[in-house]
């Protein structure tokens, strides 16, 4: 695959990342939410979740909360691993605003799956930021 599939692959995943954490922090203090999807980071979100959540609100989760984050931390797992094989195989500047479509993953996904309601400032910056990302990452000579 071409370091185009790989930088649309982290997008997606990027967006999907976004939707499921929304859904997963419900009724869970942020800081657990992120020490549960982060496992990558795992002593630092940890030792930050400890440090800054008081004590009452510091219980586990319910099944539901678990699986959404840890579907978050699956789709932020996946868009890592493709953005760093788009680093590879192309050029920074090129792959970078490929990655930021998920901007545009996360506002389509937004309205479907959280019913939010599609703004003409969200259609004309999704526009935007597509057309960006074609004019950067269009092969140059």
């Amino acid at each position: 695959m071409s370091w185009i599939a790989w930088a649309l692959l982290s997008a997606v995943f990027a967006g999907i990342t976004a939707i499921l954490a929304k859904v997963g922090v419900t009724n869970v203090n942020s800081h657990l939410a992120t020490a549960i999807r982060t496992t990558v980071v795992l002593l630092i979100t940890w030792s930050i979740a400890f440090a800054a959540t008081p004590t009452a609100q510091f219980v586990m989760p319910g099944r539901r909360t678990l699986l959404f984050l840890g579907l978050s931390g699956a789709a932020t797992g996946l868009s890592w691993l493709c953005y760093f094989r788009a680093l590879q195989l192309g050029e920074a500047s090129r792959v970078a605003p490929i990655d930021k479509l998920s901007v545009v993953v996360v506002i389509v996904l937004a309205g479907v799956f959280l019913g939010e309601r599609l703004t003409w400032q969200q259609a004309v910056g999704g526009a935007l930021i597509v057309a960006g990302s074609l004019v950067i990452a269009w092969p140059h000579t």
